[in-house]
């Protein structure tokens, strides 16, 4: 069973939601959860695998609470994607990265200049996205990327998960299996600031 999970290693960075193995194999500790026996990250943090006593826990990067406000730059990873909004669990703030993450949305009517007919365009499950926070109602964030430095900041192929490099504006292609994909990129896209 356990097959079907990427293999992790002790120290690797995981972000809340990453599957970190199965209850058949190990016990859940610190910094985790269980749904339908897989045991996940609740936060950011560096995974520890305990082989020996089969345990498994999160130690979380940063401490103190940080909280995303309005004007806030923010960081995150798509989670899902329909064709007005998209979900993104926001992971950093700033400079911050977050002992948990904040659950933020981006609208299709705030992710351009221009009009954008569906959030396929934009960006995918996923992706990592820089975002600036307009709005907090309810204690979810309200985002844009209605500016060249914000927008997707890595991509993965849709085809082969390969990484897509950028090729032109908007356009990214995976070199593995050649996939062309649109996606509303910061102006930085790949450059490895997150």
């Amino acid at each position: 069973m356990s097959s079907q999970f990427q293999k992790r290693d002790s120290g690797q960075i995981v972000l809340p939601g990453e599957s970190l193995g199965v209850i058949e194999e190990f016990i859940p500790d610190a910094g985790t959860y269980v749904k339908d026996g897989v045991i996940y990250s609740k936060v950011v943090g560096r995974a520890l695998i305990d082989h020996l006593n089969k345990r498994v826990s999160v130690f979380p990067v940063t401490g103190g609470a940080k909280v995303p406000k309005v004007g806030s730059i923010v960081a995150g990873q798509v989670s899902n994607v329909q064709t007005q909004m998209a979900t993104i669990r926001i992971f950093k703030i700033g400079k911050h990265i977050l002992s948990g993450f904040f659950t933020g949305l981006l609208h299709v009517a705030d992710v351009h200049l221009r009009f954008v007919d569906s959030m396929f365009d934009v960006c995918k499950p996923g992706d990592i996205v820089r975002a600036k926070v307009i709005s907090e109602k309810n204690r979810t964030y309200h985002l844009t990327t209605k500016d060249r430095s914000l927008g997707v900041i890595y991509a993965s192929c849709s085809k082969c998960g390969d990484v897509l490099e950028q090729r032109g504006r908007g356009g990214l292609q995976c070199l593995r299996c050649g996939n062309v994909e649109k996606r509303k990129t910061a102006i930085d896209y790949g450059k490895g600031i997150i």
